[in-house]
């Protein structure tokens, strides 16, 4: 199958496409040159980049005045779709707005869906999407049998974000239709976390501990040594589930998926299920007194020895340069 026009559904935070958006049109891009980007909001502000990017065309719906994003941007693409512009795939996020959004197209264009992929590609069985399973250990490929669009998820960081230096995109209006009693829900707040330093998953550095640490107090010395690093705190689930940190700084299969340019994992034995979410950065350190640790199949330099001690040491030796 050829794959003449490709989707990406678009989304912005601070004034600017989200990395996630950016990393979905790099791919879209190396499946066809016409990329077309559509964004729930107005796009005016952020159509330089997208075009940079690779988008060719930008579908806006303009100000939503509070509607969910989820209704209002499925019976956009609905209506531009029954209109004649149909495109072959439509690539989203596997995020909360990007899931939304797919399963309400999905029920509308009665159109079946491929979720949590990491790779797509154009073949001569159809559209062939790749999945991870088993926590990561087994990939699985599926290909799209009936008729497109074919809706397709992503993970975060499956792509590599590259730009295109291509020009700003041309921004068409996509009218939301009515959307009867769906459309009287609205969004009344939103509550953001603080935050300090650089994001978790878009982080140069990543520093996460694990049960390894001992006590919650202790976490603070993950903390030090990401700031001294420039980089952000992460934590495995255990942690987690335990209380000691949010579940934003989780890494791993049900939190982030980071992939760093160094990952240092503190206390952390390796769970599969911590391991899908950073086995992509390009340098892991692994700290942990038990030298049988899983953590250390993976890691490119281990470190056997407590973390109470060694961390410490590392945190001086910083402060000290």
């Amino acid at each position: 199958m050829a794959i003449n026009s490709v989707w990406v559904f678009s989304q912005a935070a601070g004034g600017a496409p989200t990395t996630g958006t950016l990393e979905l049109l790099t791919k879209a891009r190396s499946l066809t040159s016409n990329v077309v980007a559509f964004v729930g909001g107005d796009a005016s502000a952020i159509a330089g980049v997208l075009g940079e990017y690779g988008a060719t065309k930008v579908y806006a719906t303009g100000d939503l005045a509070g509607k969910l994003p989820g209704p209002a941007v499925s019976a956009a693409m609905k209506a531009i779709i029954d209109g004649g512009d149909s495109p072959s795939v439509i690539l989203f996020p596997q995020n909360y707005e990007g899931r939304d959004t797919m399963s309400r197209l999905s029920v509308k264009l009665n159109r079946t869906v491929l979720t949590n992929n990491i790779d797509i590609a154009d073949s001569a069985d159809g559209v062939v999407a790749t999945t991870p399973i088993f926590g990561g250990n087994s990939l699985v490929t599926a290909a799209f049998t009936g008729e497109g669009p074919h809706l397709v998820s992503f993970r975060p960081k499956s792509f590599a974000a590259e730009s295109a230096s291509g020009a700003a995109a041309a921004v068409v209006a996509a009218p939301v239709p009515e959307l009867g009693s769906t459309g009287t829900a609205k969004v009344l707040a939103v509550h953001l976390e603080e935050s300090s330093g650089p994001k978790l998953d878009e982080a140069a550095v990543v520093v996460s501990g694990g049960r390894g640490l001992g006590e919650a107090s202790s976490y603070s010395l993950v903390e030090d040594l990401a700031k001294l690093l420039k980089g952000a705190p992460g934590a495995s689930r255990a942690i987690v589930d335990a209380g000691w940190v949010p579940y934003s700084y989780q890494v791993g299969q049900t939190g982030k998926v980071v992939k760093p340019a160094v990952y240092i994992a503190a206390g952390i034995s390796g769970a599969t299920q911590h391991m899908v979410g950073m086995k992509g950065s390009k340098t892991i350190i692994a700290i942990n007194k038990d030298k049988e640790a899983p953590i250390f199949g993976v890691a490119d330099l281990g470190i056997v020895g407590d973390v109470h001690k060694v961390l410490p040491q590392i945190i001086a030796a910083l402060k000290a340069r």
